[in-house]
């Protein structure tokens, strides 16, 4: 973990989202610091150039038009047709359930969305980590539910690591922690494999793809856990990832994503 330890097990956590909220907390006791960083350097939006509003390097007007994920599938966080009501879990869900008890996406993947992970992931504008780490843990601090013991970035593969210089995974990650007050663990998985991306294949193929591309550490037992990405799409990652996390002994395994496509 980035604090150099292992939570406890707990089996479930007695965190809230709801309620007293630690990102509300931080966001008081942070407020001197970041009214002076904003006046030194006054956040810009990204998209259309205007002056940022709350601190982030977003408009209230483009804020105001992201894509958000409502209605979706109460299991998955699969988009919904609009006008279905909340609550329901979509054909796939009920047909084969997913192993991970529940995700939670911020964003449908449409524009701006995509144009702002792929600015983070492959031009290396790393404020867009830090700007889409606040809209997630924005989205996340409006939920009820419990809060996991620890949050855990999809792994990249060493390869890939090398290649690209980062995860962005991680990178939101590290906002969301710091907002929400939870700790990362970034060592108990790897990826052992460099697998084609999964967009691309059929069902079975996807299964076949990711058979033995990730290892989790023992030592997990009991601990819920919440696997962070920047996007889920067929969502075989996430759910093979949770299998191998609950054989090392996690209880409970969730999603969180800043954006679903549908």
């Amino acid at each position: 973990m980035d604090n150099g330890a292992r939570p406890a097990a707990t089996g479930a956590s007695t965190n809230q989202i709801a309620g007293a909220c630690p990102m509300r907390r931080l966001q008081h006791l942070a407020h001197p610091v970041r009214g002076a960083l904003d006046w030194l350097y006054p956040p810009t939006c990204v998209l259309c150039g205007g002056p940022g509003g709350d601190g982030m390097d977003l408009c209230a007007g483009c804020r105001a038009d992201l894509p958000r994920i409502t209605p979706c599938c109460q299991r998955c966080a699969m988009p919904l047709a609009h006008g279905q009501r909340e609550g329901v879990l979509c054909g796939a869900c009920q047909r084969r359930p997913p192993p991970f008890a529940h995700c939670q996406a911020a964003f449908r993947y449409q524009d701006p969305i995509p144009e702002l992970i792929a600015g983070l992931k492959f031009r290396h504008r790393l404020n867009l980590g830090r700007l889409l780490g606040t809209l997630l843990a924005d989205h996340l601090s409006r939920q009820a539910g419990p809060l996991p013991d620890a949050i855990v970035p999809v792994p990249l593969h060493p390869r890939r690591l090398r290649e690209r210089g980062f995860n962005q995974s991680l990178e939101i990650a590290r906002v969301v922690g710091r907002t929400l007050a939870l700790p990362i663990d970034r060592h108990c998985c790897a990826r052992l494999l460099p697998t084609t991306p999964q967009a691309r294949l059929e069902r079975q193929a996807r299964l076949r793809n990711l058979r033995g591309a990730f290892r989790a550490t023992p030592g997990l037992d009991g601990l819920h856990l919440a696997l962070l990405d920047d996007v889920v799409t067929t969502g075989t990652t996430v759910g093979e990832l949770t299998r191998v996390l609950q054989r090392a002994g996690a209880a409970r395994v969730d999603v969180w994503a800043v954006a679903r496509t549908a």
